[in-house]
């Protein structure tokens, strides 16, 4: 009796702690399998003293615990990695003066950067505007391709490439410009409803994938043929990572390719 009685009550704390686990009533995303591996980081033009304000900015705020306030917001955990330094602007030779601050963003890259009904949002847009304030700087914010940082940043059309941007090695390499970070790691994925038996790539055979259009994301998806091959669907959305999201949710497909950066969020909200 003591027995079926302690089974009957370990089941519901198992229970419970499913419960507690869910998110808005919905199971927890993971990760099945990962098909790139990569960090975000910030560029500069190599030399632009923006840098060493930006850098002075960031460490100030991460010093005030903002950076991290932030981090819990958007992904629920600190998992942001910036140096802190409370004097670190008050240490600059020159100090900051009122200028337009320009950041290019790629907004196909949420939660870090992305249009909500025609603005900017996201954590690194969120990061920016408390930057730019510190400084007295008027932020000025505009959409880019991931492929265009050297472009952008070379004809003077940005001052700062920063928003889900992970850099290109080649162009690092051939120092086209200054890399500030990184300051997260992201993968990404094809991922899975917690609640789901899709745990590795095997079991991907005669599921259905959703996806952003992006020629990254077909990019990634590619880095492994087989997967493709294994797949029953792989649907192509328009409407971004929130929309991928939206169909794995409401069962219209068995998993989705994404950010690691986009399921910390999602789990958490």
């Amino acid at each position: 009796m003591k027995k079926s009685l302690c089974l009957l009550l370990a089941l519901s704390l198992l229970l419970c702690c499913a419960a507690c686990g869910a998110t808005n009533g919905r199971s927890g995303i993971r990760t099945v399998t990962t098909l790139v591996q990569q960090d975000y980081s910030l560029a500069f033009r190599p030399g632009d003293p923006t840098q060493e304000y930006v850098d002075a900015a960031i460490k100030v705020l991460n010093a005030q615990g903002r950076v991290d306030e932030l981090a819990t917001k958007w992904f629920g955990s600190r998992i942001i990695r910036f140096e802190k330094d409370a004097e670190a602007i008050d240490k600059l030779e020159n100090p900051p003066t009122p200028r337009d601050f320009i950041i290019g963003a790629d907004v196909n890259s949420f939660p870090m950067a992305y249009l909500s009904n025609g603005e900017f949002w996201g954590f690194d847009v969120e990061l920016a505007m408390a930057v730019a304030e510190l400084l007295g700087w008027n932020l000025k914010l505009q959409t880019i391709e991931k492929e265009n940082v050297y472009i952008e940043l070379s004809s003077g059309n940005i001052d700062c490439a920063w928003g889900g941007i992970a850099l290109d090695e080649k162009e690092l390499a051939e120092k086209k410009y200054s890399e500030y970070g990184p300051y997260v790691h992201n993968d990404i994925v094809i991922a899975a409803r917690g609640g789901s038996f899709i745990y590795n790539e095997l079991m991907l055979v005669g599921k259905s994938l959703s996806m952003c259009s992006t020629a990254e994301a077909m990019d990634a998806l590619n880095r492994k043929p087989g997967i493709a091959r294994r797949l029953s669907q792989t649907t192509r959305l328009a409407g971004g990572t929130t929309e991928c999201f939206s169909y794995l949710f409401t069962g219209k497909c068995d998993v989705v390719l994404a950010d690691t950066m986009a399921i910390y969020y999602f789990n958490c909200h």
